[in-house]
């Protein structure tokens, strides 16, 4: 489950550059209720791309805006309740993990759903279903 961050190169702190995935990745695993299985763990990766200031834009105008990105089988975060929860988290982390003058307002996340058999890894795309069992495996 890619986590795509975004931001201009000195918005995050040097400690936020490399804490960002680490935390995102956390909070995915507690909003998901995967947190401690092995499996889940390990099919979340990212990275964080921290182009020049001049290259960000939004609202047709340049302006320091950090983008998180994450992409999920169509099961994951399944519900309102949870996408809400995430973006609300994920925010949080980016605010604690920026220089003084980033705004909030500033932080945009996006949740992108593969289609069922739409989302793999190492060659072999997932349903569903095949994820469910897998990750249900690891757990026991």
């Amino acid at each position: 489950m890619p986590i795509t961050v975004t931001a201009p190169a000195g918005v995050l702190t040097e400690a936020g550059e490399r804490e960002i995935l680490p935390r995102l990745t956390a909070a995915l695993l507690e909003i998901s209720g995967g947190a401690g299985n092995p499996f889940f763990t390990e099919i979340i990766g990212g990275t964080v791309h921290l182009l020049p200031a001049a290259s960000i834009y939004g609202g047709g105008v340049n302006r320091p805006l950090i983008m998180v990105e994450l992409k999920l089988p169509n099961i994951g975060l399944p519900d309102p309740a949870g996408r809400a929860a995430f973006i609300a988290v994920a925010t949080d982390i980016v605010d604690t993990l920026t220089i003084p003058a980033h705004q909030r307002s500033d932080t945009w996340v996006n949740i992108l759903n593969a289609p069922d058999g739409g989302w793999g890894l190492g060659g072999r795309a997932y349903t569903g279903a095949a994820l469910i069992a897998a990750v249900t495996a690891a757990a026991q």
